[in-house]
Formats: structure tokens, sequence, C-alpha cells
């Protein structure tokens, strides 16, 4: 397999001479095409970088989608995933100028990212979605009906900075901000004519844990990081094309925070395959995202994907027809609908039947339960179809195991 530079290989094996800032290293690509790893740090792994032939810039795959690797079900995958943000038309569409504006210079830029922008690959900004997704990779023998079991096992920041961004029309206060006015004739030579606000947040590691910062005259606002992907999930059993914003029954751009490295999640299979996506890396969340973006950035993403055959006990709740989540400590089912009070509602029913099939309890006893002690957590308002999520706690159901 064809390798990158000589400074992507340098940081892949983790030498001296690899590129830091505050702690945080610059994990330039592996390869240009995906490879199996052998040996190292990544050992006995599938990778898969962003590339022209890898990604899709504003939509995720659907039936018709070819794969871009094929696997065997428990392989273990590492996708170098790309934000989008600071590349966007109405951020310039050259990652070296607006990471360059910040005062990072070439060597703190990745390559994909400028791969990626200095192509002639199209992208309307106001038509498609702003996400980059990487994949599909294939699940050999995987069949409509299974679920696919999603292990995030690790997830790395690629760089040492972050991107949140409050667009005109979007977000929880469309029509309040940005107080930027928009100018005519907006475009990435002329990306300040959009009149959206983008603030780039440095991030720096201390003890072996990441922190963002913002700053506010001489002081710093300074928060811990919780890396996740906003956008993971299979392919739809659809020949069109597929927006990148609305997640539904498939997954997509699910927004859910809890998801961090560790925790698991579970995606119903529609199509041979399976065909796993991933993207829209985050390095922090609130619930709710207001402004519209997240702290957003690229991130080096590993899981282990695994599929678990239609009727086996080992699915939660025994079926899937939304995404569920499965933390240490929780169980999350989601509810999505573009009326946030109608996506509390699903995420209600999804949380009665998940604990009616996965527990054996009554309905009326599950919806008692879910009144006393479960949180229902707002996902995300900005992605048109908004997402709730419900938190409930493993250890209350201890006798049930």
């Amino acid at each position: 397999m064809k390798k990158l530079s000589s400074l992507a290989l340098l940081v892949a094996s983790f030498s001296a001479s690899a590129v830091v800032m505050d702690g945080v290293e610059i994990l330039q690509p592996l390869y240009d095409e995906p490879t199996f790893i052998e040996s190292g740090k990544y050992a006995q792994s599938l990778y898969i970088p962003s590339t022209l032939d890898t990604i899709m810039w504003g939509y995720l795959p659907n039936k018709l989608t070819q794969p871009v690797a094929t696997i065997d079900s428990g392989s273990t995958v590492v996708f170098d995933t790309v934000s989008h943000e600071g590349l966007l038309e109405d951020q310039g569409r050259d990652p070296l100028k607006y990471f360059g504006a910040h005062g990072y210079s070439t060597e703190y830029v990745l390559e994909d990212a400028v791969q990626i922008t200095g192509s002639d690959l199209e992208h309307d900004f106001y038509k498609d979605g702003p996400h980059i997704v990487t994949g599909p990779v294939k699940i050999k023998g995987a069949k409509p009906g299974d679920v696919l079991k999603v292990d995030i096992v690790k997830l790395e920041p690629r760089v040492p900075y972050g991107v949140i961004s409050n667009r005109h029309g979007k977000g929880a206060l469309v029509g309040e901000y940005p107080k930027r006015k928009p100018q005519p004739n907006p475009s990435a030579e002329h990306p300040e004519r959009f009149g959206n606000v983008s603030i780039l947040s440095p991030i720096f590691k201390e003890d072996d844990k990441y922190f963002g910062k913002l700053k506010s005259g001489d002081k710093n606002i300074v928060f811990p990081l919780n890396p996740f992907m906003g956008i993971m999930g299979v392919a739809p059993d659809k020949e069109f094309p597929i927006h990148s914003v609305a997640p539904q029954y498939f997954g997509g751009n699910l927004d859910v925070k809890d998801l961090v490295e560790g925790t698991t999640a579970y995606y119903r299979v529609n199509v041979d395959g399976a065909m796993f996506y991933t993207g829209d890396s985050h390095f922090t969340q609130g619930d709710g995202e207001v402004a519209l973006t997240a702290l957003e950035a690229s991130v080096r993403a590993t899981f282990k994907l695994t599929i678990l055959r239609e009727g086996s006990d080992a699915i939660p709740g025994a079926f899937i027809d939304t995404p569920v989540g499965e933390t240490a400590e929780f169980w999350i089912p989601v509810g999505l609908d573009e009326d946030l009070n109608i996506a509390m509602q699903n995420a209600t029913r999804e949380s009665i039947r998940f604990l009616v099939n996965h527990y054996g309890i009554s309905e009326e006893i599950a919806l008692a339960y879910l009144s006393a002690n479960t949180d229902f957590a707002v996902s995300q308002v900005v992605d048109k179809t908004k997402g709730i999520h419900a938190k409930i706690r493993k250890a209350d159901f201890a006798e049930f195991e």
C-alpha cells in the first residue's frame, strides 16, 4: 500500500520527532488508502483514511453506495475522520489559510483536510449537508434484520484546536443570532459576506485529560473535553441521496454526547453488509447544541464492529428500531422527530418498549419507573429532526440480571 509523507509516517510510528502542541499530538494520515495494520499501536486493525475515494461531503451512504472496504464481524477499524469546521465555504474552504489566521502553521493542519478542500469535489454550502462522512465499511454476512453492535474503543483528537459555529437560519435562536448581517454575493473567496460566526477554541492535554479554552478579554473559560462522534450509522434501504443533517432510524447525525470512548451503539441493519460510516467528530457538546455546532474538530476513531443475528439474546431490548446506546451506567433509547414534543413522546415509547422486552416488566411499571427515575435529555435541537434520549440506569435493575 502506498504511504503518505515522511511526516505522516513519523507520526504513525510515534517517533521523537512527532509534532505536538500543548500536549496534543498532530495525527496526520497513516496511509492514503484503506490498509490493514499488522503491528504497532493499531495492530490488527483496518485503517480507513479520509480521502476523495473514501468520503462523502454532505450526504450519507445508501443501498447503492459502494463500500470502501470489507471486514469480518468482530473486526477493529480505525477511521481518520475530518471535521467540516474550518473547511466550509463560509470559512473560506481553505484550512491552511483559516487555521493559519489563528496562528497555526502548516504542520498543525491536517493533510487530508487540505486535500479535500483543494480538490474539485463539489459542495453546495446551501443545499448539501456540511459533514464530511467517511465510509462505508461492509461487514461480511450482515443481513437486514440483524443488529450492528459498534463498540467505541478509542477517540483521539487529531489537532490542538476545534471550532464552534453559529450560522444564519440555524441553531436554537434563529433570527436572533448571529447578529452580524450577511452581505450580497457570499462565497468561499469572500467568506465574511455570509455574516456567520465561527469561534476557534485551542485545546490542551494535562494529566492525560483534554481541555478546551474560550478567551474573553484577558481571561479564559476552561472546560473538559469528552470526544464523541456526531455521526455513526448504517445505510438505509433507499436509492436516493441521504442528506447528512437530519438523523433517522438508521443513525446518522444523532449527536448523542454520551456515546464517548468505552461505550456502545446498536443499529438495525437495513441492507446487506450493514455499511457502517462515521464523521462529524466533536471534542465536546452540551445537550441541545444550541449555537448550531458543538466544539467540533477531527478525531481518530477506533471501533469494533460486530453483527448480532436477528433474534439473538445479545440484542438489547430484543430488537432495534431506532438506535440504542449503552454505557457502563445507562441504557440510552432515542426518540426523533421534527417536533420536539413528538421526539419526547417517541423516546418515552421506545424506553417503555425497551424495558418491557429487556427486563420483562409490564408497560405500566415501565412508565411509572421512567417517570420516577429516568432523565430524558435533549440530544440536539439544531439538526432539523430533533432528538431526545433517555438515560435508564442499569443498577436499578440489578435483581433482573
